[in-house]
C-alpha cells in the first residue's frame, strides 16, 4: 500500500457487523471499490464478543414491529430518536435473512423455526441466537467470509491514526503499517465503524482492541459526537481476574436464572434494562459490604447443550451452572453515543459516515436496549452504502443528525416531538508534559482505566468526575509530549491518545448532564430532569 494506490469508492474502518455488512452491500451489489482497514485481523471484532443475539420482530403474533419500537423507546429514557427506531425495527427483519442467505446458522427448533428468546426490557420473545451464546461469532464468520471474497483491498494489521481532509471533505486516513511505516489510504468516501470504548473501564467486557479510536478521531477533526455520557454497563458480568471479563448473557436471564443477593435473596426484577439492574446490583454490594452479586442459573434445562459456549467458560473458571451460585458484577459493556449521523450514517463532515457502536443514529438514546448492537450495525451500515450509491454528499436533518443541524443549539427541540441538541466546545487540547513519560503505555493506561471506573462508572458524581478528567488529562499530557518528538507512533501510543480523547470527552459531558437519565447516573443529581432531554454534543 503507498499513497499512489487507486483511490477507493468506500473505505471501511473496523471489521465488525456495521462495517463488514456494508462492505458486502458495496462490493456485491453496486460493484464499489471497497477496502476494510482494521488494525487487528478481520475476525478480530467486538462483534464476535456478542452473546445476546439480533432482537428482530419475524413473526406476526403476538410481536410487533411497533412493541420491538415501544420496548427501544421506553429503555432509551427520553432520549432515542423515534424516526431512527422506525427504521431499525422495520428494516432488521430483511437484514436478518439476508445474514442467513450469507450462510449464518442461527439457532432453531426440531421443525425449523427460528428460536427466539425475551431479553431484558423486551416485553416479547423476539432474540434470534446462534450457538445458545455465540451469535456474534457467527454473525462475523458469515461476513468474514464474504469480505474475503468480494473486497478490493483488506489492511489487516493497520491502525488508522486520522482522518484526512481537503475541501471540508473527507478524503481518506493516515495509518500506521504493520512494519511501523505511515502511509495514506485513500478513499472517496470513509465509513467509521471502529466499535467503542469499553478499554476506558478496568472492568470491561469488551476486548483489548474496544478503545474509541474512531470516535476519538472524528472528535480531533471536529466532527459532532453526542450521547457520549452514556456508558451501559452489564449487570452480569463474570466476577473473576479475567479481562475482558466474560460475559453471562442476558439469554440466560431470558430464560429464568434469577439474580441473588449475598444473603441468597433476589432484589430485583431480571428482565428490567440493564441500567437499573446494574444499579440495583451497585446498591445491594454497597449496603452488604461486597464485591458481587450472584446469577443463579441453577434450575435452567439442558444448560451444556443450549449455551455451549458459556458453560465452557465456566467449565474453565471452575464453575459448574448446574450445580454453583455464579458471581456476577458490573461491567463497562456498550457505549451508547459516537460520531453523530443521520438517518442514512452521515456525519457532519462531508464524506464521513459512520455505523455500529462508533456511531450515534438515535436509536439507543440514554440506554440501549439488549440485543439492538447488532441489528444497528446490520441495518445502518448498508443504509450508508445506499446513500453513497446514490450521491448523497453531506449530512440531512433526520435522526439524530437534527440535534446538530437545528437552529437552536441550548438543547430546545428543532420540531414536533424531535430531541434538541445542546453544543459543547471538545475539551481543549492539553500541553505537552514537562518530560517524556517515566511509565509504559501499560502503567499510564491501567490507571486511566483505574480513574475512570472509579470516577464515571455506574453512578458518578461532581467530585468523581473531576477526579477521573485529572487522570485523562495527564494521560493526553504524556501522549503530547511523545507527540511532539515526532516519531512515528506506536499502536499502544495511538490507543492511549484515543483512550485519553474519549475519556475527556465523556467526563466534560457527563458534568454537564447535571441528571441521572438511562445509563447516566449521578448521586448529587437522582432525579430525572425534564428540561435536559436533549443531546449533549461536542464539535
Amino acid at each position: 500500500m503507498s499513497d499512489t494506490a487507486p483511490e477507493l469508492d468506500l473505505l471501511v474502518l473496523g471489521s465488525g457487523v456495521a462495517g463488514l455488512s456494508a462492505a458486502v452491500r458495496g462490493a456485491d451489489v453496486h460493484n464499489m471499490r471497497v477496502g476494510v482497514l482494521t488494525k487487528g485481523e478481520l475476525p478480530q471484532a467486538t462483534t464476535r464478543w456478542a452473546q445476546g443475539g439480533v432482537a428482530a420482530v419475524l413473526h406476526d403474533d403476538p410481536d410487533s414491529t411497533d412493541l420491538h419500537l415501544a420496548d427501544t423507546l421506553a429503555c432509551g429514557a427520553g432520549l432515542c430518536d423515534t424516526d431512527a427506531v422506525r427504521v431499525l425495527v422495520d428494516e432488521g427483519p430483511s437484514r436478518v435473512f439476508d445474514l442467513i442467505a450469507l450462510g449464518a446458522a442461527f439457532d432453531r427448533d426440531p421443525d425449523g423455526t427460528l428460536q427466539l428468546a425475551r431479553e431484558g426490557g423486551h416485553s416479547q420473545p423476539r432474540v434470534v441466537h446462534a450457538g445458545g451464546a455465540a451469535t456474534g461469532a457467527e454473525v462475523e464468520r458469515a461476513l468474514v467470509v464474504a469480505v474475503q471474497r468480494s473486497a478490493a483491498a483488506l489492511y489487516e494489521d493497520h491502525f488508522a491514526v486520522d482522518l484526512v481532509t481537503e475541501g471540508g471533505r473527507c478524503r481518506g486516513v493516515t495509518a500506521v503499517a504493520p512494519d511501523g511505516r505511515s502511509v495514506t489510504v485513500r478513499a472517496a468516501n470513509v465509513l467509521v465503524t471502529t466499535g467503542g470504548a469499553g478499554q476506558l473501564f478496568a472492568v470491561t467486557t469488551n476486548p483489548l482492541e474496544a478503545t474509541g479510536d474512531g470516535i476519538a478521531m472524528a472528535l480531533r477533526a471536529g466532527v459532532a459526537v453526542a450521547d457520549i455520557e452514556f456508558v451501559q454497563f452489564h449487570p452480569t458480568a463474570l466476577h473473576h481476574e479475567a479481562m475482558p471479563r466474560p460475559l453471562l448473557s442476558e439469554a440466560l436471564r431470558g430464560h429464568g436464572a434469577t439474580l441473588r443477593d449475598g444473603r441468597g435473596e433476589r432484589f430485583v426484577d431480571e428482565l428490567s434494562p440493564r441500567d437499573v439492574v446494574s444499579r440495583a446490583e451497585l446498591e445491594v454490594m454497597v449496603a452488604q459490604g461486597i464485591d458481587h452479586v450472584f446469577l443463579d442459573a441453577r434450575e435452567l434445562e439442558d444448560f451444556a447443550a443450549r449455551f455451549p459456549t458459556i458453560h465452557t467458560a465456566l467449565r474453565e473458571v471452575g464453575l459448574d451452572a448446574t450445580r454453583d451460585l455464579l458471581p456476577v458484577a458490573p461491567a463497562a459493556h456498550y457505549t451508547c453515543g459516537g460520531i453523530v449521523t443521520d438517518l442514512d450514517g452521515s456525519s457532519s463532515l462531508p464524506g464521513l459516515w459512520a455505523a455500529g457502536e462508533a456511531s450515534c443514529t438515535g436509536v439507543h438514546g440514554a440506554n440501549r436496549l439488549a440485543s439492538n448492537s447488532l441489528l444497528e450495525g446490520m441495518v445502518f451500515g448498508p443504509r450508508a452504502v445506499e446513500a453513497i450509491e446514490r450521491g448523497q454528499v453531506g449530512a440531512t436533518a433526520t435522526g439524530a443528525m437534527r440535534s446538530v443541524l437545528g437552529a437552536d443549539l441550548d438543547g430546545a427541540p428543532v420540531g414536533p416531538g424531535t430531541i434538541g441538541g445542546r453544543l459543547m466546545a471538545r475539551p481543549e487540547p492539553i500541553p505537552p508534559a514537562a518530560g517524556l513519560p517515566t511509565e509504559g503505555w501499560d502503567k499510564l493506561r491501567d490507571g486511566l482505566q483505574r480513574a475512570m471506573s472509579a470516577g464515571a462508572g455506574v453512578v458518578r458524581d461532581r467530585e468523581t468526575l473531576a477526579a477521573g478528567g485529572l487522570v485523562a488529562d495527564g494521560a493526553a499530557a504524556a501522549v503530547a509530549a511523545v507527540a511532539g518528538t515526532g516519531a512515528v507512533p506506536s499502536t499502544a501510543a495511538c490507543e492511549m491518545a484515543n483512550l485519553a480523547e474519549v475519556a475527556r470527552a465523556l467526563v466534560s459531558a457527563s458534568g454537564a448532564r447535571t441528571e441521572s437519565r438511562g445509563a447516566h447516573s449521578r448521586r448529587d443529581h437522582p432525579a430525572t430532569d425534564p428540561a435536559q432531554r436533549h443531546r449533549i454534543f461536542l464539535a
